[in-house]
């Protein structure tokens, strides 16, 4: 068979008791084994080693003719051009070995910039609940764009789209420390949208839902909730802190009144005075306040609990007021009496709004923006930030305990004695 091959021609060639290589001039020929498979190949002399070189380029059918001839092009190029294909295929399959799987540079990624975050946590949960599950064992130079869109529908449609977006922003980072490492040269993530629009929350809890919501807290069985989720929602509602940082508190951290979180949302330590109902809150626990259950996989040591834990707890405590109250019957064997527990019927709410709640509350007391603004540490912007180191520790004292009388005054339903505090004036 000399020229050139056809389909047909490929079709008709029988296996024989031996292999068989048909060529048709210039390297590119077919093998046909005894068991009838038949592989497209490229025979040439290496333009490097000299020695004898036999690339395979694929099998037949899968490989159509009309590709055979396209990598054999190609390679045909390679040899002219004083490379050789094969040796550059060896090279590209030791990498391709080499490169880290989405897995293993997870680990890393969290060593290198997830661990030193406050958001560490989440991410890693994101990782192992979300990504790794799907790709872990892929190579990370692998994911397309594609996937990463798939992936990001298949959350958002569990319904989970806030989920999606929140993966989205994290395989964005996680794919630019691949790119820094020189692991990939593109983010695959590049050019994918938010599959939601995000509008900023505005739900706090009123008056009269603090009040139920603190007595239920403060009745053991009523809700779906443990005494440390209780005490740590409470204890975001009274100091006005990240839901995040207050369930990872530490014994060591607190000294006297005064609580330290070492490492914030913004990367600076922030202190947060403690009024004596946030001490009874905190109580005489060493190390973790809010400590799980479970201790760490991989050293066994004790963990505080997960922020999620907070939102699972309230999510299931609550109920909206148009489906109607529930109550389920805690069938306790043994001497125990049964109990209760009943759900929250008012507009759902999460621990992060407590915190909302907090600020709201401190500004109807006539706290300055800037006094509520260190409180809670936002990140100063602008001139502020450089020139304006005034800790307001005076402030922040005062303005917690204010609002811990009127919360106090609110729990019980009596008149507060709270003074508002007077703004500063706007220039």
């Amino acid at each position: 068979m000399a020229g050139t091959f056809t389909d047909r021609q490929i079709r008709n060639l029988k296996p024989e008791s031996k292999t068989k290589d048909t060529r048709i001039g210039q390297g590119f020929g077919i093998r046909v084994k005894p068991d009838g498979t038949k592989i497209f190949f490229y025979g040439y002399n290496s333009p490097i080693s000299g020695t004898r070189r036999f690339l395979t380029l694929g099998e037949y059918p899968g490989l159509s003719l009309e590709n055979a001839r396209i990598k054999y092009s190609e390679a045909f190029k390679m040899v002219k051009g004083g490379r050789d294909p094969l040796e550059i295929k060896q090279l590209e399959a030791e990498e391709r070995l080499k490169a880290p799987t989405v897995a293993d540079f997870a680990d890393e990624y969290m060593e290198r910039h997830g661990d030193k975050k406050k958001s560490g946590m989440q991410d890693r949960r994101t990782l192992d609940v979300e990504i790794i599950p799907k790709w872990g064992n892929r190579k990370v130079k692998d994911i397309k764009r594609r996937e990463v869109g798939d992936l990001l529908e298949k959350i958002a449609k569990r319904p989970a789209p806030i989920m999606a977006n929140r993966t989205r922003a994290l395989l964005s980072k996680f794919f630019n420390f691949a790119i820094e490492r020189e692991v990939i040269q593109v983010n695959p993530c590049a050019g994918t949208k938010p599959l939601v629009k995000e509008t900023p929350r505005k739900r706090h809890l009123s008056e009269d839902e603090i009040r139920e919501v603190w007595k239920a807290l403060s009745t053991p069985g009523t809700l779906h909730v443990s005494d440390e989720i209780s005490r740590c929602l409470k204890l975001i509602l009274l100091t006005g802190q990240r839901p995040g940082e207050v369930v990872g508190m530490e014994s060591k951290d607190i000294e006297g009144n005064w609580w330290t979180i070492p490492d914030t949302k913004n990367g600076m330590p922030h202190s947060v005075f403690l009024t004596p109902t946030a001490k009874d809150l905190i109580g005489n626990k060493a190390g973790y306040i809010f400590e799980s259950p479970r201790k760490s996989k991989n050293t066994g040591a004790p963990q505080s609990m997960h922020v999620n834990a907070l939102a699972h707890a309230v999510r299931d405590s609550i109920e909206e007021p148009n489906e109607g109250a529930k109550l389920e019957q805690n069938t306790n064997v043994g001497d125990k009496p049964k109990t209760t527990r009943r759900k929250l019927i008012m507009p759902a709410w999460t621990p992060h709004d407590l915190r909302r709640t907090a600020a709201t509350k401190l500004s109807e007391l006539g706290i300055m923006d800037e006094v509520i603004d260190v409180i809670q540490n936002h990140k100063k912007v602008g001139v502020v930030r450089i020139y304006n180191q005034n800790p307001y520790e005076r402030e922040k004292q005062q303005a917690l305990e204010a609002w811990d009388r009127k919360l106090v005054s609110i729990i019980n339903g009596t008149k507060c004695n709270v003074t508002p505090m007077i703004r500063k004036a706007n220039n």
